[in-house]
């Protein structure tokens, strides 16, 4: 008896480690062929044999995207709107959160129903009534439009995510720092969002990639190349029935750099975030 069980356990691992290793290289080889793309010359690329790894390894492409194409503008532009997203989204969440679950009011229950609602419809059926929105109140071809579309998706998310986090904080904690004179923005500001850290980190580092990432907002409330993101910016390395391929793939990987360093800088508290959020499922 001991003995099978020990071949099912060795069968199990061995099955997992096998599926993990295949996961591992699905996930692994877009990066790693973009790498190797991006160091390869046009010689190369459009060579009749394709090769694992460039034979010589050049940064022409590098210098070509940042030298000869508007993709410093589009980085600008992506940061801007990305950063500003998360800085509203954490404002207005984190006080939409507190009211929802502290405060007192009529229709409160449907209003925080209401928020998940929001945040699962679809985004396909959107973009077209909040293009005409945007377009009505003159923020077409801004960076505003697109933060202001953007928080549309995560205030609803961010929000629900707080109120979790923001219900297990006990209530005497609040109560007793205002029999001490604190205000309620006070006892939010000292109190609740000092110990909800790994939330805040997850709804920053939400806000972040989802406004770093998004496609169909972007392309279709910005058509002025001034105000276009790196998504909408890509699709420039396509001329015609000519593929830039090594710009583009040089462009794409800097352009996943950033989400990756935000959630390196705070995986300590994404994890830990994470980790808190199951147990209280």
């Amino acid at each position: 008896m001991a003995l099978t069980q020990k071949s099912s356990r060795r069968i199990v691992h061995v099955v997992g480690g096998i599926v993990l290793f295949v996961l591992m290289v699905w996930t692994i080889a877009p990066l790693y062929w973009m790498v190797a793309t991006s160091l390869k010359s046009n010689t190369e690329i459009f060579g009749p044999s394709a090769t694992l790894w460039p034979t010589a390894p050049t940064l022409e492409n590098y210098v070509t995207l940042f030298q000869k194409t508007n993709f410093q503008l589009y980085f600008r532009n992506s940061t801007i709107v990305a950063l500003a997203t998360v800085v509203l989204s954490l404002v207005i969440s984190s006080l939409a959160a507190y009211a929802l679950t502290r405060l007192r009011f009529r229709g409160r229950r449907v209003l925080a129903q209401g928020l998940v609602y929001t945040y699962l419809m679809p985004s396909s059926l959107l973009f077209i009534p909040l293009l005409i929105i945007i377009r009505n109140v003159g923020l077409q071809n801004t960076m505003e439009g697109l933060v202001l579309s953007y928080l549309g998706f995560t205030v609803p998310f961010c929000t629900w995510l707080l109120m979790g986090y923001f219900v297990s904080i006990p209530i005497e904690l609040e109560e007793s720092a205002m029999v001490d004179g604190c205000s309620r923005f006070g006892v939010l500001w000292r109190i609740v969002l000092p110990l909800t850290l790994p939330a805040l980190a997850i709804v920053a580092f939400f806000s972040f990639t989802l406004s770093w990432n998004e496609f169909i907002y972007a392309s279709v409330l910005v058509t002025d190349a001034t105000v276009r993101t790196i998504p909408t910016g890509i699709p420039d390395f396509v001329v015609a029935d000519t593929f830039f391929w090594g710009p583009m793939m040089a462009s794409t990987l800097i352009s996943t750099l950033p989400p990756l360093i935000v959630y390196f800088v705070f995986q300590r508290f994404l994890i830990s975030g994470l980790t808190l959020g199951a147990v209280k499922g």
